[in-house]
């Protein structure tokens, strides 16, 4: 790094590797409540899976089997609904909690940014190369 520059060329230098990683920091972390979403979204076909079992038995003309039919397509479809808002409701959970990291990461480079700057432009007579 050479010394010589302006405090402006500094701070310019400084926020530009800060803004190269803090993208980084982010980039993943809405997956987390995509996947929630889709986990609701997959118990929800299971309980309508369910339901159509429930109903497609109640509608047939099988004598004594019935009622276990219906409440097997019950089980299915209750099941199906549980894993999927229990899923999400962890996968929310994660994600809200992560959420909040990032925000300290960015302020904590924002933080050290400034600090390096300072610490360039007030030492920069000491930092020179002896000839």
């Amino acid at each position: 790094m050479k010394f010589n520059k302006s405090d402006d060329e500094v701070q310019a230098a400084m926020d530009e590797a800060a803004l190269r990683e803090l993208p980084k920091i982010n980039t993943r972390t809405p997956y987390l409540a995509m996947l929630s979403n889709f986990a609701v979204m997959a118990g929800l076909l299971g309980t309508i899976s369910g339901m159509i079992k429930s109903f497609g038995s109640v509608g047939s003309d099988e004598g004594g089997n019935k009622a276990a039919m219906l409440a097997e397509g019950i089980s299915e479809a209750l099941n199906c609904t549980a894993f999927g808002i229990g899923t999400s409701l962890v996968g929310l959970l994660g994600y809200s909690m992560l959420q909040g990291k990032p925000t300290h990461v960015v302020d904590d480079i924002n933080e050290v940014t400034v600090q390096v700057v300072n610490l360039v432009t007030s030492h920069r007579a000491q930092m020179q190369p002896t000839a």
